[in-house]
């Protein structure tokens, strides 16, 4: 890694190099005709083929592209934007600023993969970019004789609701535009099919993601979960949130919170006093365990989840927003009960709980691929982030034109509002003279407390957050207009253009004005961005308070002095009110406060990242079962091999279930045969050992074999016994899935006791596992043995399982 590392200045002089060389190819695919461009890729294929490395293909390949996107979108992708597409067919990430033209600059390494056949994917945050992009770009891959597709279900229905799209058809095509999530939630489907006739996705061969920073850092933490039939309802939640709310917080009380307020958990007062409140003794032992884990999520949702922040609560239901960018995230819901906390927290109807059938975490999605990359302006910041984790790195590409943008250093002030009045002041100096402005916020409830104050003041504007994201794309491209404010969330339309009006130029651009600063310095550059896009004129002032929440849960201890004296010495007019904080100390406060922000968050990722490998094992040895079982011509070994563990199980020693004879009876009519004759069992009973191990085999073979003749032909059998086993293994991971996600709320509040909840959750899950896996020979013998089923007359099968 550290090689790569070290090499990547003269890696981009080599990639600026090949640029070069690709465009001085222009003239020779300028001259071809419509026909002759397009028989290049017939060419490439052959070339591949007869054994051609894709590598040696790249410059000619991106000519033709380069010429393509010129006759089909009246676009020619600039020098700096061939640079960029050299370094993502490479598999790095291309830090390409706001404005640049990363939508044109992907055609020429998904033309390139896309030679190959399907599998190659252009991943983007919302499913409106990816059927945008897929409308306007897709085109360029058709014309030249490859197949596109739209992977994501138009927003205006569902974000998550693909079940009416051509799951075949799409993943068939040579290039998919999709969300990461759509893509996700296809692959957790996928494994779940009953046959591969129901399985679409055919590879995952290369992967583009746009504004790579957002899909794997800032929704790194979020798991995709695929929620089954509900759980039986706890009567828990609202007694516990009631009790809840009434433990005091602070030190030495109920409740304790860390410094930085993103974790909290109960003191010793605090259980007992939850122990006096219910009458209980022992609130951590096994006995409690339901009620002890529902008051940690009640904890949570009451301390460390606010609305506004976290979620909105609209129409009687919680919808979960996206903390870096204000997004609402329809159809999610947080798992493990944490959902349904925060519904009896506010007071709505609390919807069921489901359990969790299947799920994966963006991180390990996107290391399933076999090349990786990714476009970002904003990634330079978080290098040694994407290095470690996905062994990517960051290059910066030149701009096509210099950026003269003017970022102002941050203005601090002591409190919210004099901060508040100061950038007031700026708004409305630049809207005296039509001046646009783009007002960031970091909260729906501050974007509707500027937009409030607009009203007072009699300035008109857009609001965008989480209550109108249907509007965001037409706000921000209306954004740059003379006269227009925007006050908007940090979502602000990445991905939209934001044009600037006439006249606007000479004003010096579109005024960006961050009003908080956010947790991590990239997010801020994001917002920066917006303003002095492809060589425009553009400004940024940020305003800053001590009383911020990114200062407040990680500034040091002498901002919280600092802030006290400065009050004081307002209140008793010592210091003018209004007045910004300007001496050293304070110089690089935000910047050090974000940096421990950051690397909280990095350390949270990284967990996160350690929770899953260990679940990731289990995941891929369950899907590379159930793949295989699907694959296979003939199981009848593996339906061997699994009744035999199934009676080995059963018949080996078990000082807390000890063998028998009534068990071994209400066993076989329960697992094997309702019909069970009992008369030759007590023989054998009495005989023991081998003799009565060889007499259950023979009792399941014949079963079996009666199954068997049941059956007209031989694929008709082969295909029971495979759904048999496949719902076998679905039964059993399904309940795994769901233990899993419940093992991780319970050994994360472990953590407070000094115990290591990593190792506790790798042995808890082992040890789950192996329980998972007997339970399953167990619920395949009973699939095999009892499920009824009726032969339709076209040949189709319907099959009951018991």
């Amino acid at each position: 890694m550290a090689i790569k590392w070290r090499w990547k200045r003269p890696i981009l002089k080599r990639y600026e190099r090949l640029a070069r060389h690709i465009v001085a190819l222009q003239p020779k695919y300028h001259a071809m005709s419509d026909a002759e461009l397009k028989a290049q890729t017939t060419e490439f294929k052959q070339r591949l083929a007869s054994g051609t490395a894709l590598d040696a293909l790249l410059p000619e390949a991106f000519a033709v592209v380069r010429e393509a996107d010129r006759r089909v979108l009246g676009l020619e992708p600039y020098l700096n934007q061939v640079t960029g597409a050299i370094v993502l067919y490479y598999g790095d990430i291309a830090e390409m600023k706001t404005g640049e033209g990363k939508s044109l600059t992907a055609t020429m390494p998904l033309y390139l993969n896309g030679l190959t056949g399907p599998g190659n994917y252009l991943i983007t945050a919302n499913a409106y970019l990816a059927n945008r992009d897929a409308e306007e770009i897709g085109p360029v891959y058709e014309w030249l004789g490859l197949t596109v597709s739209a992977g994501a279900a138009d927003e205006k229905v569902d974000d998550l609701d693909t079940s009416e799209l051509d799951k075949k058809g799409i993943y068939s095509a040579d290039v998919v535009y999709t969300t990461h999530s759509a893509l996700g939630f296809d692959y957790l489907m996928d494994n779940l099919a009953s046959s591969e006739d129901d399985q679409f996705i055919q590879r995952f061969h290369y992967a583009l993601v746009d504004e790579i920073d957002a899909v794997l850092l800032d929704m790194a933490q979020i798991p995709l979960v695929i929620s089954g039939a509900p759980r039986v309802q706890s009567n828990y939640y609202e007694s516990v949130d009631k009790l809840v709310k009434l433990l005091e917080v602070g030190d030495d009380l109920d409740i304790e919170m860390s410094d930085d307020t993103q974790n909290a958990w109960f003191t010793e007062r605090g259980i007992h006093t939850i122990e006096t409140y219910f009458g209980i003794t022992g609130l951590l032992s096994p006995k409690w365990s339901s009620l002890y884990r529902h008051l940690v999520l009640s904890m949570r949702a009451n301390y460390l989840m606010h609305q506004g922040r976290d979620y909105v609560c609209e129409d009687g239901e919680i919808t979960l927003i996206d903390r870096e960018n204000g997004r609402k995230l329809p159809g999610m819901k947080l798992h493990a009960g944490l959902h349904q906390a925060i519904e009896a927290k506010e007071g709505v109807t609390i919807t069921s709980e489901s359990r969790a059938m299947a799920s994966i975490t963006y991180q390990n999605l996107f290391r399933m691929f076999h090349k990786l990359a990714g476009m970002t302006g904003t990634a330079k910041t978080d290098v040694r982030e994407f290095r470690e984790t996905y062994n990517l790195d960051v290059i910066q590409v030149p701009t096509h034109k210099p950026v003269i943008r003017k970022d102002h250093p941050d203005q601090l002030y002591i409190t919210n509002e004099e901060k508040i009045y100061a950038s007031l002041a700026k708004i409305k100096e630049a809207y005296a003279i039509h001046r646009p402005v783009l007002i960031e916020t970091g909260s729906v409830s501050m974007s509707e407390l500027y937009s409030y104050i607009l009203l007072k003041e009699g300035i008109p504007h857009s609001l965008l957050n989480a209550r109108s994201v249907g509007k965001e794309a037409d706000i921000i491209a209306e954004a740059g207009q003379p006269g227009s404010i925007t006050v908007a969330t940090s979502m602000a339309g990445r991905g939209t253009d934001t044009k600037l009006g006439k006249g606007v130029r000479e004003m010096g651009g579109l005024l960006v004005v961050g009003t908080e600063p956010m947790d991590s310095q990239r997010i801020d550059q994001q917002l920066k961005g917006r303003a002095g896009r492809q060589g425009a004129p553009g400004e940024s002032y940020f305003y800053v308070s001590l009383e911020d929440k990114v200062v407040l849960e990680n500034g040091p201890a002498w901002v919280k002095r600092a802030r006290v004296k400065y009050e004081q010495q307002v209140a008793t007019g010592k210091r003018p009110e209004g007045q910004p904080l300007t001496k050293k100390r304070f110089k690089n406060l935000v910047r050090d406060v974000q940096s421990i922000a950051a690397n909280g968050q990095r350390g949270a990722r990284s967990q996160t990242l350690q929770f899953d490998e260990i679940f990731r094992l289990q995941r891929e040895t369950i899907y590379q079962f159930r793949n295989k079982v699907m694959d296979q011509a003939d199981v009848d070994g593996l339906v061997a091999k699994l009744c035999d563990r199934a009676l080995t199980t059963l018949l080996t020693p078990n000082r807390q279930d000890p063998l028998t004879f009534e068990g071994i009876l209400d066993y076989l009519f329960n697992n094997v045969d309702y019909n069970y004759d009992r008369s030759t069992l007590w023989e054998n009973w009495q005989a023991g050992g081998s003799q009565l191990a060889s007499y259950l085999k023979t009792v399941v073979e014949q079963r079996l074999a009666l199954q068997q003749k049941r059956f007209g032909a031989a694929d008709q059998f082969l295909y029971f016994e495979k759904l048999s086993i496949l719902k076998a293994i679905d039964h059993v991971w399904i309940e795994q899935v769901d233990n899993l996600q419940q093992l991780r709320q319970v050994v994360n509040s472990r953590a407070q006791g000094s115990r290591n909840p990593i190792y506790e959750y790798q042995r808890d899950a082992r040890l789950s596992f192996e329980q998972m896996t007997h339970a399953f020979w167990q619920t395949a013998l009973r699939n095999l043995m009892l499920s009824t089923f009726t032969i339709n007359s076209d040949g189709t099968m319907d099959v009951d399982f018991p």
